[in-house]
């Protein structure tokens, strides 16, 4: 007889969480935490009722919000960075706007969780407002922010966030005055669709009221939709692939409220009926910081324009900020933009400037044009602050380049006399001999710094480029397989190092196998510009010739196959 009543219970409770699915319209893929998801929907669905008539006093919610708010912590306290209080103090600003309407006067307090996954807001009971750094990163405007943080003061002004805490009272059987135990992921999952749907509109209403444009809102909701259609159809490639840690965070947001499509028809319904005006929507002044991480994602992920048109967005909202700077030019060297690159380095230096700055300031203006590059690093030069002697090694490799070979002489003899700095001076001196074509003396200072610093793969793998114009190719392909196999920085040059010597020594098909690899994972070697302004001739020939032999045996299988 137990079996029989646990069976029906069981099957009861299927029948209940199927007809809550049909109700909400959640759109989820089978499996098990969905049914888990819906089990618990249903039990806090079937507590609402009671919770209604037995409603806490402010006082009471203000007190357990505060506490429950002191007891997580998001990020690490220890590693706090000076933007992440710039975007608390914006939140805070924005979201008091937005509260002065509320119905309920509770004392408003805002967070900010800096996760980039984290793209999700919620509220705790008493007038907690939490937004995630991965929420942030997808808006553009301000109206953006004060209606994702009118929904929330509404998830409190309508005591949502109250009864989920008597729900969750109810269900675990404990002291209200207990409730400091309930975890973080109760108030980040969401309401069922009326109170969600409420809270939209009504968070809305509260953003027109201070002021802001609905389109706001309607704009935040696109952005969920084209995540939610992301989530629906799987990563089809190692590019697309970088997104799927951020759409496995969200997969819980998307279970629990409505589908973006029903958000935005209700708001432009009730922009109709309630005849809101059109307002200009108004920048997110806190945007830039999300606009540089988003560009620095882009240039790691090779895309260049895009890393490019970030970063500009960004600095045109705060110039000279470092991070964005660096992106910039980096993105535009990769491109072969060396006028480009080089005032952007120049703006970077001013900045604070580092040696490896400097040279890729150098190797910029080089690029661009060596004929002023002296010029122009001497005229910055005289503004550097505090020790400066490095950098006579990068001025005397541009020298060496307009023809003059006087000051990389008196750089050489000062770098064989410094004891801890020699090396490095050898070795970028040796390079820029190297770029000037004068191989035999590369070769020396070359050899002479790899055998001080043994274990340095950048000279080593300097060396076998040195080796490969000279044909010592037996050596360089030895020194060049000898190199760290766990250095990751230098992967894909080494590859291109490996089949430039092999195509020099007629071993065609390896040296294709490792050209293949090489463009696979830095794609710049297919610009001809970036590689003449980074390698010898020989190099920058080999490499065209191989990537005309690969382009040819690519479209001979093409035939063949058709």
């Amino acid at each position: 007889m137990k079996h029989w009543i646990v069976l029906a219970a069981i099957a009861l409770l299927g029948t209940t969480a199927v007809v809550v699915s049909e109700l909400r319209k959640v759109d989820v893929a089978a499996s098990p935490a969905a049914l888990l998801y819906l089990v618990a929907d249903t039990e806090r669905e079937l507590t609402r009722m009671p919770v209604s008539f037995t409603r806490m006093s402010d006082e009471d919610e203000i007190q357990i919000g505060d506490q429950l708010a002191a007891s997580y912590t998001f990020g690490d306290p220890h590693k706090k960075h000076p933007e992440d209080e710039e975007v608390r103090r914006y939140l805070t600003e924005v979201g008091s706007r937005v509260a002065a309407n509320a119905h309920r006067k509770l004392p408003y307090r805002f967070h900010y969780i800096p996760d980039k996954y984290f793209v999700n807001a919620f509220a705790l009971p008493g007038g907690h407002v939490y937004v995630g750094e991965g929420l942030l990163s997808l808006m553009d405007s301000e109206d953006e922010l004060a209606t994702v943080i009118g929904h929330e003061i509404e998830h409190i002004d309508h005591y949502h966030c109250a009864e989920r805490v008597q729900q969750e009272q109810a269900l675990r059987r404990i002291p209200l005055g207990e409730l400091i135990a309930l975890p973080v992921e109760v108030f980040e999952a969401g309401y069922n669709k009326d109170q969600e749907m409420e809270a939209d509109r009504e968070g809305t209403r509260l953003a027109v009221e201070a002021g802001y444009s609905a389109n706001g809102a309607i704009r935040m909701f696109e952005a969920f939709q084209r995540l939610h259609d992301e989530y629906l159809n799987p990563a089809k490639t190692p590019q697309q692939e970088l997104s799927q840690v951020t759409m496995q965070t969200i997969e819980g947001y998307f279970r629990s409220h409505p589908l973006p499509s029903e958000r935005i028809a209700q708001i432009r319904n009730l922009i109709a009926s309630e005849g809101w005006p059109l307002r200009p929507e108004r920048d997110l002044t806190v945007g830039y910081i999300f606009w540089t991480v988003r560009a620095k994602e882009a240039l790691d992920a090779q895309k260049y324009p895009q890393a490019q048109q970030l970063a500009t967005e960004s600095l045109k909202v705060r110039p000279g900020q470092a991070n964005a700077l660096s992106v910039l030019a980096q993105a535009q060297f990769a491109q072969a933009d060396f006028s480009g690159a080089a005032a952007s380095y120049r703006k970077l230096l001013d900045t604070g400037w580092t040696m490896d700055v400097a040279n890729a300031y150098a190797l910029s203006l080089a690029a661009a044009n060596p004929k002023t590059a002296v010029a122009e690093f001497r005229q910055w030069m005289a503004t550097a602050r505090g020790d400066t002697r490095d950098l006579q090694v990068p001025l005397a490799g541009l020298s060496l380049l307009a023809g003059d070979p006087i000051p990389a002489t008196g750089a050489i003899t000062a770098a064989r006399s410094h004891d801890d700095l020699g090396p490095t001076w050898l070795g970028e001196l040796g390079w820029w001999f190297y770029l000037a074509g004068d191989q035999p003396t590369a070769a020396s200072l070359l050899g002479d710094a790899a055998q001080q610093r043994p274990d340095n793969t950048r000279l080593a793998l300097r060396l076998a480029w040195v080796w490969i114009e000279q044909h010592r190719l037996a050596d360089a392909l030895q020194m060049i397989n000898n190199g760290n196999p766990s250095d990751s920085s230098s992967q894909s040059e080494r590859a291109m190092a490996r089949a430039v010597a092999r195509w020099q020594a007629q071993e065609r098909d390896p040296a294709l196998g490792d050209f293949a690899a090489a463009v696979s994972d830095q794609p710049e070697w297919e610009n001809p510009h970036w590689v003449k302004a980074l390698y010898s001739a020989l190099v920058a020939q080999s490499v065209q010739q191989m990537q005309i032999e690969s382009e040819r045996r690519r479209k001979a299988l093409t035939a063949k196959a058709h």
